[in-house]
C-alpha cells in the first residue's frame, strides 16, 4: 500500500486497528516508534545494482494497556517524517516484533490494516538458470488443435 492511499484510510477511520496475517488482532495499545525512510541500495545475482525504498512505520507493544493512538495521530507522526521521504508515493511497511522482527507489506480490509507476510524472490532470474514458470494448457482445450494427417505439422 502506498503511503498516499495508507493516509487516505487513515482519514477516514475514527479507530485504528490492525491485524496480523493470521487474523490475530495487534494489541490496540501499540505504539509507533518510529516513522521513516528504508533505503536498500544492492547488487542481485545477476549483477544489477538495484534500489528499493519503502516508508518504515515500527510497531511497538508496550505494557501501558490503556494506551491508544488514534489514526489522526498516526497520520500526524506520517506527516512530522515527511521530509525524510519527500514527495515520493512510497509504499508502507510495517516492522513488528512476532518470533522475530518481521517487516510486514500493508493491506487494508475496509474496516483494519491489514499486516502481509513478505516472500523472497529472486529479481534475475534469467540470469540465474532459473527456470520460467512454463504456461499450463487444459489439455480439454487441445481436442480441436489436433494436426491433419500428412500436414507435417507434427
Amino acid at each position: 500500500m502506498k503511503i498516499s492511499a495508507f493516509k487516505q484510510q487513515l482519514a477516514n477511520l475514527s479507530t485504528l486497528d490492525v491485524l496480523q496475517s493470521n487474523g490475530e488482532k495487534v494489541p490496540a495499545h501499540f505504539h509507533i516508534t518510529e516513522a521513516g525512510l528504508t533505503t536498500k541500495h544492492f547488487i542481485d545475482c545477476g549483477g544489477t545494482i538495484r534500489t528499493q525504498k519503502s516508508i518504515s512505520l515500527q510497531m511497538w507493544v508496550a505494557d501501558d494497556v490503556a494506551h491508544r493512538l488514534s489514526p489522526q495521530k498516526l497520520v500526524t507522526i506520517i506527516e512530522k517524517a515527511q521530509p525524510l521521504f519527500g514527495n515520493e508515493d512510497l509504499d508502507v511497511e510495517v516492522e513488528y516484533q512476532t518470533e522475530t522482527i518481521s517487516r510486514f507489506d500493508v493491506e487494508f480490509n475496509g474496516s483494519a490494516f491489514v499486516l502481509q507476510s513478505k516472500q523472497t524472490d529472486c529479481l534475475a532470474k534469467d540470469n540465474c538458470g532459473v527456470p520460467q514458470e512454463k504456461p499450463k494448457i487444459k489439455l480439454s482445450a487441445l481436442q480441436n488443435a489436433c494436426c491433419e494427417t500428412n500436414s507435417g505439422c507434427c
